[in-house]
C-alpha cells in the first residue's frame, strides 16, 4: 500500500486530497498542527468507511514538530506540501511590515523546503517517490505580468512573492531529481470556496483536491518540474493538464 503525507490536512482542500487518496487506496499520514482537530478529522473519514489514516501533529513553521513527524513515519511515497497562509488582505508592497512578509514565507516557502529535506530520505526508498507543492496562479511571474489574466488585480504581495518562490524551488528540485523516479511539480488548486478565502472563490474542494491528487497519483511516464494549473487564461509559460 502507498502511503501519502498532507500537511494542513484536517480541512478544506487538504482534508478533501486525503478522502480521495484514501478512496484510491492510499495510506494517509494527515499533517495537523492541532492533534485534537486532526482526530476529528480522522473520524470523519472512517465514518465514511475510510480507515488507512492516522493523524500526525507537523507544524511546518517549527522545525522540532517536523522531526517529531519525521520519527513517526517509517515509510512514504507521495509527500503533498499543502499548507499555506495567506497573510491577510490587503496588502502593499510598501507598506506591509517585514514581520508579515516573514511569516508567509516562513509557511509557504521555508516551511516546505524544511519539510521535504526532512522527508526526502524515506521518499528516495519508494519505487515510485512523489512530491506535490500546492501553489497558486498568483505566483506565476507571467500571469503577475499580464493584464488579461483574470487575476491580474490580485497582487497580495507577501502571497504572491512567496509562491513565486515555491515554484521557482519546484523546478529546481525536479532538476536536481531529473535522473531518479522522481515525480516534482506545483499544483494550483485553482480559485475555491474554503476558509482560507472566507468562501470567497467560485471552485470547490472536490475539483481542487482532484488537481493535487492527479500530481500525486502520476505513472513513471507523468511528466515532472511543471507548473500545473486550470485557470483559463493565455499564459505561455503554464503547462496545462
Amino acid at each position: 500500500m502507498k502511503t501519502v503525507l498532507i500537511t494542513g490536512a484536517n480541512r478544506s482542500i487538504g482534508f478533501e486530497t486525503a478522502k480521495q487518496l484514501l478512496e484510491q487506496g492510499y495510506y494517509v499520514y494527515l499533517g495537523c498542527r492541532d492533534l485534537g482537530k486532526g482526530q476529528q478529522a480522522v473520524k470523519q473519514l472512517q465514518a465514511l468507511g475510510l480507515d488507512q489514516v492516522a493523524p500526525v501533529v507537523i507544524d511546518v513553521d517549527n522545525i522540532d514538530s517536523i522531526r517529531a513527524a519525521r520519527g513517526q513515519i517509517k515509510a512514504l511515497d507521495v509527500l503533498i506540501n499543502n499548507a499555506g497562509v495567506s497573510g491577510g488582505y490587503p496588502q502593499s508592497s510598501t507598506e506591509t511590515e517585514i514581520g508579515v512578509f516573514r511569516e508567509v514565507f516562513e509557511t509557504n516557502f521555508f516551511g516546505v523546503v524544511e519539510v521535504t529535506q526532512a522527508f526526502i530520505d524515506l521518499l528516495k526508498q519508494s519505487a515510485a517517490p512523489r512530491i506535490v507543492n500546492v501553489t497558486s496562479g498568483l505566483g506565476s511571474l507571467n500571469r503577475q505580468s499580464d493584464p488579461d489574466y483574470v487575476h491580474y488585480r490580485v497582487k497580495p504581495v507577501t502571497y504572491v512573492a512567496s509562491k513565486a518562490a515555491l515554484n521557482a524551488y519546484t523546478i529546481v528540485l525536479a532538476y536536481e531529481l531529473r535522473d531518479t523516479p522522481f515525480k516534482v511539480n506545483a499544483v494550483d488548486p485553482c480559485y475555491t470556496a474554503t476558509d482560507f478565502n472566507n468562501h470567497s472563490g467560485p471552485g470547490t474542494v472536490q475539483d481542487a483536491a482532484k488537481r493535487v491528487v492527479k500530481a500525486a497519483v502520476l505513472g513513471a511516464d507523468g511528466p515532472t518540474g511543471l507548473f500545473f494549473s486550470d485557470d483559463n487564461a493565455p499564459d505561455t509559460g503554464i503547462s496545462e493538464w
